[in-house]
């Protein structure tokens, strides 16, 4: 029977605490307030001047977002985000996702001690006590009993304080297609989407109209794209061997990491290097960039730098807590067996930290990565691979012909393997993958790429690096695939 108490005043108490939760998290560039209700719909609350969105969940559970502050410089760059986020969502909706998961076991684990309150207290009377008390509790104390407690329930519920009715009380939904009007066509996948405006957002409807726009382009570019990446004539990893797909310079580009993980998956890879510059700015609002390449490449192994234009700690920490192994200077395990060194671009304000040393320069930064490199061989640990944002960083290490293969980005131009030769005959490569975003200068985001966007395949066998292949998706729809280059070392 204590269970059973226990249990029903969990489930009450879970449920209550879980309908009054909210998290704050940042989505799609905002600052937000992240609800949890039983309405079966997600609503989207975005302010003032565009329209205020919903559509079913699917299931029981519902969400209420309210968008706060945001760093966006114009309502048009405003908007034309919201529809490449949409195009590809799954970061923004696995976000959402973790904040209500997280604030239902919190409900749960709070409603399960809330529960254990009337248990104990009927444990701590005693069978003795209780029986004295249910002989001096008559009709009269009963009734007060009861009047307490509706007082009490009065005084938080103040039913008498006015309440004005909110303003979009007036204001009814509306399927999108309704909203824009017979001369626009709205894709079929948006068809679940309703909106909620008013006169003020009557005016935007030219935003809303390109927005729907940009999403169709995106969302049908990118989708053939990452369609034809799975019947790439790639290079098929012989037995023994393992292939690491690698990414650099994103730039916010979101649409291009479903195409970056089918081309991974077409080539058999089983992890994945970022060689930094996922954002443009290094600030928080561009966590939906670093959300999108976390959910793209989940099931893989994972490592990363930061770039000079992820300024700041951001970055590092952010992908970080998502669990990627985020370098810093020190050899860490690799792929296949192998030891990987890197560390963040010095460039990146507020980064280039040797360990607990400031203020070095990017050719200091570079001799250090060279000793660690150098310092791990001569310990019997020799380093296969130094992953930097820019391949520069590596070229002490390997003039020293202390590592086999270097890799970076930084450029947004391809170019490499290019073979280095060590002191004593050593071997090894340097090599600098094109844009991953299509990126011009800083600046990705756009209903398509750019310039060319790149993806590299490096493959290692018997614990070194065995050789290379590039991939590339030109502006207009098509792919360019290169030879695999092997890589060769002395016997």
């Amino acid at each position: 029977m204590l269970a059973g108490v226990w249990f029903a005043c969990a489930v009450v108490a879970a449920l209550l605490f879980f309908l009054g939760s909210t998290r704050a998290v940042v989505v799609a560039g905002h600052d937000a307030f992240v609800s949890p209700d039983l309405s079966g719909r997600a609503v989207l609350h975005t302010g003032p001047v565009l329209p205020d969105v919903r559509l079913d969940t699917g299931g029981v559970v519902g969400v209420d977002i309210r968008l706060g502050k945001t760093d966006a410089t114009s309502v048009d760059d405003l908007v034309n985000r919201y529809a490449l986020l949409a195009s590809q969502p799954q970061g923004q909706v696995e976000k959402v996702t973790d904040a209500v998961q997280g604030m239902a076991v919190d409900a749960a684990l709070r409603g399960a001690v809330v529960g254990l309150l009337p248990v104990g207290v009927w444990l701590l009377l005693g069978a003795q006590r209780r029986r004295e008390l249910r002989s001096h509790v008559g009709l009269p104390e009963a009734v007060s009993g009861v009047v307490v407690v509706a007082l009490l329930g009065l005084a938080v519920w103040q039913p008498w304080t006015p309440h004005d009715d909110p303003v979009q009380s007036g204001e009814g939904w509306e399927s999108l297609a309704s909203f824009l009007g017979p001369d626009v066509p709205v894709p079929d996948e948006l068809d679940g989407i309703e909106v909620r405006g008013d006169v003020t957002t009557a005016s935007t409807h030219r935003l809303i109209q390109s927005a729907v726009s940009t999403y169709d382009e995106s969302k049908t570019f990118y989708a053939a794209a990452a369609a034809a990446a799975a019947d790439l004539p790639l290079r098929d990893p012989r037995r023994g061997e393992t292939v690491v797909a690698f990414v650099s310079d994103r730039h916010d580009n979101i649409g291009m990491d479903p195409v970056a993980r089918a081309i991974a998956d077409a080539a058999g890879a089983t992890a994945v290097y970022d060689g930094g510059d996922d954002t443009s700015a290094g600030k928080s609002w561009e966590a939906f960039s670093l959300d999108s390449v976390d959910a793209a490449f989940d099931g893989l192994d994972r490592w990363g730098v930061a770039g000079n234009h992820d300024h700041g700690d951001f970055v590092h920490t952010y992908l970080a807590d998502q669990g990627w192994t985020m370098l810093d200077g020190e050899v860490v395990d690799g792929p296949a067996g192998t030891a990987l060194l890197g560390v963040d671009d010095p460039r990146s304000s507020g980064l280039g930290n040797w360990r607990d040393e400031s203020g070095l320069s990017f050719s200091e930064v570079g001799d250090r990565l060279a000793d660690a490199a150098c310092s791990s061989d001569a310990e019997g640990l020799p380093v296969t691979t130094i992953l930097v944002h820019d391949a520069n960083l590596g070229a002490a290490a390997l003039e020293r012909g202390c590592v086999d293969l270097v890799l970076g980005g930084h450029a947004h131009v391809r170019a490499g393997p290019d073979r280095v030769v060590g002191p004593d005959g050593e071997v090894g490569y340097s090599y600098t993958t094109g844009t991953t975003g299509g990126a011009a200068y800083a600046i990705a985001l756009g209903s398509k790429p750019r310039r060319p966007a790149d993806v590299s395949l490096v493959t290692y066998r018997d614990g070194r690096p065995a050789g290379i292949q590039w991939v590339t998706l030109q502006t207009d729809g098509t792919f360019q695939t290169g030879n695999w280059v092997p890589l060769r070392y002395p016997d």
